[in-house]
């Protein structure tokens, strides 16, 4: 196996990037509790805002030329109005926060340490910008109960807790996606995590 590394991009010079993110969200996010059935053009069009911004983060991880994880986070008040509007309601100013978007890692490379190096990139990228509060990212929720949880799974709580995040209970939102052998988009609740900067 070559050598891992990481490459922080910003502005245009994520682009180029943006199918092998799509590429490793739909897979990733076909896992539990996602239980995504993406598809590459609305992959393409969810992406593009990342994209657009000057101000957004693309954290990739590579073994060679093989992109094997990436982490993406841009100023929230550039996100889709899900996303803000839990925030507006609360009395936090979306230009205040900076959003944490997915973090996705082939499972092959999990364990190493990468997932906290995303935090941590995308932090720093937050803060060198300036004028951010929070990060903040969101995570679906689901029943504890639900038949489809495979046995011994656990729930990354103590990671981001670790990294410094806690739940807002009163911050959630509902967004819909196309789950696995379901028709059609179905409205899921996620929840966010918050850590001051």
């Amino acid at each position: 196996m070559s050598e891992l590394s990481l490459q922080t991009l910003s502005g245009a010079a994520i682009r180029p990037y943006l199918p092998e993110v799509a590429r490793l969200r739909i897979a990733v996010f076909r896992e539990w509790p996602y239980l995504y059935d993406g598809d590459l053009d609305y992959e393409a069009r969810y992406l593009e805002v990342y994209a657009r911004s000057g101000s957004a983060v693309l954290v990739l991880v590579r073994d060679g030329e093989r992109v094997v994880g990436a982490s993406t986070g841009i100023p929230l008040a550039e996100e889709s109005e899900p996303f803000r509007k839990p925030f507006i309601k609360a009395g936090i100013p979306p230009e205040t926060v900076f959003y944490c978007g997915e973090s996705v890692l082939d499972p092959a490379y999990r364990g190493r340490g990468l997932y906290r190096q995303f935090f941590a990139h995308r932090e720093a990228h937050a803060r060198a910008l300036g004028g951010f509060r929070w990060c903040a990212f969101a995570a679906v929720e689901r029943d504890p109960d639900d038949p489809r949880r495979p046995t011994g799974y656990r729930t990354l709580d103590t990671a981001w807790e670790k990294a410094g995040y806690r739940k807002a209970p009163g911050l959630r939102m509902q967004l819909g996606w196309k789950e696995l052998g379901q028709d059609g988009e179905r409205l899921n609740t996620l929840v966010f995590w918050l850590r001051a900067l």
